[in-house]
């Protein structure tokens, strides 16, 4: 009977198209993500976020790209730019929304780090937070409970990825933040937002600035995107960053090199351009530097076929 029933509920949750749904050996129900285009629930602790997928016709299940949308909340959008990457590189998308409502420039950009009167937010209800706990929820829906996963943002989202890297251990393999529009510079002296200043003692400290510059964090960089727009930081802190995006992700990047030396600490950052291009994040993700951004090398399918070539 109870294998009839998890029958019935499982054709159920097909037909209604919001995933597929498989019965395992002991009746319990198995929910995947659908092919290609989708979108799901997500109920994360008490919060509930909508997540856009891709799933390609012939994912293996070797890897997943969590990818974070700009300042226009366009989450479906971005899985839509980014179906070429999963196609690519064998990868299920993953695009969860974070609206502007709940999630703010303080609570996206900057990750719920202080809330909005300013004080310090305890980790917990960091928006960085909700991260592994996304991946762990699409581990549980495809039954892959090792299933690797990149984490790949641009502009607004490549701003969450790359302060994310220095406070959150996400459990990605690689952190990948493309044309982001102001820096986390290694420094203790700018403002949080550009720097580690006027934060908590353990989340502005030299043992700080270490986990952070050992991070797997990837700058992709546009070439091109230097031509400040209307979502453009021009702030008296960001001002001194540069000019462009450009020029503030070539900055941070030799900076927070140069630290490392200097003190002699692990770097684990990459630096990947796209030549030409600019503030897009569509022509970011079909460049095909974008594979070594996220990879750092080509790209290996289940069969160890390589793959984005």
């Amino acid at each position: 009977m109870n294998h009839f029933i998890a029958l019935i509920v499982a054709l159920s949750l097909t037909l209604g198209g919001s995933s597929l749904a498989q019965v395992n050996v002991d009746g319990a129900i198995k929910l995947d993500p659908p092919l290609g285009k989708g979108q799901m629930s997500l109920a994360l602790d008490g919060v509930e976020l909508q997540a856009f997928t891709y799933r390609p016709a012939n994912w293996s299940g070797a890897r997943m790209l969590i990818v974070m949308h700009g300042v226009l909340r366009n989450a479906d959008v971005y899985r839509d730019h980014a179906i070429g990457m999963g196609d690519r590189f064998d990868a299920l998308v993953v695009a969860p929304l974070f609206d502007e409502e709940r999630f703010p420039s303080r609570a996206y950009q900057r990750g719920g780090i202080l809330r909005g009167d300013g004080t310090p937010a305890p980790a917990a209800e960091w928006t960085y937070a909700l991260i592994p706990k996304i991946a762990a929820r699409m581990r549980v829906a495809t039954g892959k409970p090792s299933l690797p996963f990149w984490i790949i943002g641009h502009s607004a989202g490549g701003q969450f990825v790359m302060r994310m890297s220095a406070f959150q251990d996400t459990g990605a393999e690689r952190m990948i933040a493309a044309n982001p529009g102001s820096v986390l510079l290694p420094t203790l002296d700018e403002p949080f937002g550009y720097g580690f200043g006027k934060l908590p003692a353990e989340l502005s400290s030299d043992e700080r600035l270490k986990q952070y510059l050992a991070a797997p964090l990837t700058l992709y960089l546009g070439t091109d995107d230097d031509r400040p727009d209307d979502n453009f930081d021009e702030s008296a802190d960001a001002m001194k960053q540069g000019g462009g995006r450009h020029q503030r992700g070539i900055a941070v990047y030799w900076n927070a090199r140069t630290l490392a030396a200097l003190r002699g600490w692990k770097f684990g950052w990459d630096l990947v351009e796209a030549p030409g291009v600019g503030h897009d994040h569509e022509k970011m993700f079909e460049h095909p530097n974008c594979e070594r951004a996220l990879f750092g090398a080509v790209a290996k399918g289940a069969q160890g076929k390589e793959t984005g070539r």
